[in-house]
This record gives structure tokens, sequence and C-alpha cells, in this order.
């Protein structure tokens, strides 16, 4: 027969594991978190950037193409802000000219301050693939040019040489145009990492499955 005391002892610890249970089971406030901003593919020619606007040489992803359920405040209660941004680029057909070619990928907010927007880009690349990259959110051009607090409404994307000069200027756009190109860009919130498998309709490498006996060599499933 367990003692009162005992009885007590091991109430309050039965208690306290599930007291812990509840605790870990609740997602703590500004959670490691990401959201796809926008996943866009585009054909882009030398007609295109002659005639967008109000700006030349850019592609704008607003309306249904851009999240609507991104965040208005990316500071609270999920921290985007001070987090990361995953920019994955796929570059599905280019002139074969070996010129190397990026895109400057502005933020376009509710509301600014000084310049009034923020432009983060890809790398620059010089023939079809996917390249990926992480940048910081506190790193890019002008990223305190936005009121992070009240949201952002548009993306701008702008085709520019190695420079950062705008592609439609050039006297050679055949190096450039016409393109195709998908890209994507995750925001990932503060302290955590961003997740490739988290992301819908992008391709992600499943692992090698296991051999079986008398099948010496795993296979890849793609």
């Amino acid at each position: 027969m367990i003692g009162l005391n005992s009885s007590r002892s091991v109430i309050g610890s039965l208690t306290a594991a599930m007291a812990a249970g509840i605790l870990l089971a609740i997602p703590a406030r500004g959670s490691a978190e990401q959201f796809v901003l926008f996943d866009v593919t585009f054909t882009f020619t030398k007609t295109d950037a002659d005639n967008s606007t109000p700006s030349k040489s850019h592609h704008y992803v607003t309306g249904k193409a851009i999240n609507p359920k991104r965040p208005i405040d990316w500071t609270s209660p999920i921290d985007y802000r001070n987090g990361t941004v995953h920019i994955r680029t796929e570059v599905l057909d280019r002139p074969a000219s070996g010129e190397p070619t990026q895109w400057s990928l502005c933020y376009i907010p509710n509301h600014g301050q000084g310049n009034g927007y923020g432009c983060t880009g890809t790398d620059p690349y010089t023939e079809k693939g996917v390249y990926e990259k992480d940048v910081s959110m506190k790193s890019f051009w002008q990223n305190d040019g936005i009121i992070w607090t009240e949201g952002i409404k548009q993306m701008d994307l702008v085709m520019k040489d190695k420079n950062g000069d705008h592609a439609h200027k050039r006297s050679d756009p055949e190096k450039f145009f016409p393109t195709r190109v998908r890209i994507t860009m995750i925001q990932v919130s503060a302290g955590s990492k961003y997740d490739p498998n988290l992301v819908p309709h992008i391709p992600h490498v499943k692992p090698a499955r296991k051999p079986s006996e008398g099948d010496p060599s795993p296979t890849v499933v793609r």
C-alpha cells in the first residue's frame, strides 16, 4: 500500500508532467514560421520590358499573384522582418549568350519612409537552371525604407545586367530576351531555417529507399 505522502508525491509528479506536456503542445507566441510571398512563372520579352508601366524592364507581382494571406504586420506575432527571405530562381529559357543576368526584387509597402521601398535580388546567372539563396531581411538595399508593421502591397521584379543596369537599355538586347523564369520568394521568420518541404509545387528530392535483401544498390526516387 502506498502511503499518503507517497500518493501525494506521485500525484504531484503526474500533475507536473501533464502541465509540462500541455506547455509543450502550445506553440510559443512568435514561433518559427515561413510562408510563400509569391511564386510566379512568366515569359519576358524586349517588348514587355519596353512597354511595362509605370517603369521599364519591370514585371509587377500584384493582385492574386502575391499571397493574399500574407501578414499585415511583419513584426508580430511572428517576426518576419528580422528573419530571412529564401529566393528560388528557376531559369526555364534564355538566349545562349552567356551574358550575366539578374533580377532586383523590390518590396513595395503600403506605407514607406525615406526612399519608400527596398530591394533584394537574385545573383547573376548565365544559363538555364535553378539558383537559390538566403538573404537577411536586415541586409538588403533600403530595407528600412519600409514600415514593416503595415504590410507589403506588391513586388516589382526588375531585369538587369551584371552591372545593375536595366536590360532593355542595352544595345544588345538579344543577349537577354526573350527569357522565361520562375521566381519564388519564401519569407522565413527570425530564428527559423528555410524548409523546402513546406513549399508546395516545387521539386523535392526524395530520400533513397533502403535496399532490400538481394538488392545491393539503393535507388534514388526523384
